[in-house]
């Protein structure tokens, strides 16, 4: 037992000694009012990192959803970096999707603001870009409000969105990579974190196909496209239908180190998230009848047998068909 606990300690001394390292270890001091205690569980909290100090209200971005800002320590934080995961290439425009509902809520504060997204020509390429109609349409987004800087090199876009991140003319900038390239590593992150820092503006980084690797940002979430489930009319769900759009996020890393998984609905209308606790409907309705019958066998048909070749018929060996060689890996 003696030695869990020593192992327990030390293992929380790590995590504060890189915490420190990172630059996310909060400490919480209070202002008191002249004449009156100190009150730690007070709302005039202040957060101090590295020398700048922020009200703990204006801290966070907090998403609307209470089981979520609470497992993150509070939402995402507003100056610092964060990563938004999509673990396979098809999930490019989930994870495209979530970082515009993000932008959406940034931008109901931040109001007459752009918002710059770099990337490489890969990953635009891959991706494609966003739809200006439905920025507005589902975001709130004018097309204006949008800038792209496309780069021909992982060292450029990196550059730009270190210039970028420092500029309070944006309102957040997001950076898109593709993979887990080498030049990401927790040397560029801790600059990025820096840039988001001292500028107080969130700097998002999404991840096509990344693993986790360790960076400097505070929080990671992992997110992936949910069900969507039915479209609500006033005479209940309508069957067959497509509702709004809805993402299964998991928290990969946070300031709180509290796991969980959530599925979150786009609200357009509103511009906001809620949670779905309940089961999707399914959208394809399933067969009336349980299983999906074997279709019936067709009339069988009788073709002539082939007489053999003759031997000087045979092809030879370079020219036998692509199949029977080897194959390039990949």
């Amino acid at each position: 037992m003696a030695m869990s606990a020593v192992a327990r300690d030390t293992v929380f001394a790590l995590r504060r000694q890189i915490a420190k390292i990172e630059g996310t270890l909060p400490e919480r001091l209070q202002a008191p009012a002249p004449g009156a205690p100190a009150d730690v569980t007070g709302s005039d909290m202040t957060i101090v990192r590295r020398g700048l100090a922020v009200a703990a209200a204006d801290a966070f971005l907090r998403t609307g959803i209470e089981r979520l800002d609470a497992a993150l320590g509070g939402g995402l934080p507003r100056a610092a970096l964060s990563e938004i995961h999509g673990l396979e290439t098809r999930d490019a425009g989930t994870v495209a999707g979530f970082a515009l509902s993000l932008v959406s809520l940034i931008l109901k504060e931040k109001q007459g603001l752009p918002i710059l997204w770099v990337g490489t020509a890969e990953i635009f390429h891959e991706a494609g870009l966003p739809y200006a109609r439905g920025l507005h349409a589902l975001f709130g987004i004018e097309p204006e409000q949008l800038l792209f800087s496309e780069a021909p090199k992982l060292l450029d876009a990196l550059w730009i969105a270190e210039e970028a991140a420092r500029m309070t003319a944006f309102a957040a900038v997001i950076l898109e990579v593709r993979g887990s390239p080498q030049r990401l590593d927790l040397t560029a992150t801790r600059r990025l974190h820096a840039r988001a820092q001292n500028a107080s503006r969130p700097l998002l980084l999404l991840r096509q196909a990344g693993e986790a690797d360790p960076t400097a940002a505070p929080v990671r979430l992992i997110v992936s496209a949910a069900p969507a489930a039915s479209r609500e009319t006033v005479a209940g769900p309508l069957a067959g239908s497509i509702g709004r759009p809805a993402f299964k996020v998991d928290i990969g890393k946070s300031r709180t180190a509290l796991p969980g998984q959530f599925t979150l609905e786009w609200n357009p209308n509103e511009h906001a998230f809620a949670e779905r606790t309940e089961n999707s409907v399914a959208v394809v309705p399933a067969s009336g009848r349980g299983t999906d019958p074997a279709p019936a066998s067709g009339a069988v048909l009788a073709f002539p047998a082939l007489a053999a070749p003759a031997t000087g018929d045979q092809p030879s060996r370079q020219q036998h068909p692509a199949h029977r060689s080897p194959r390039r890996a990949g």
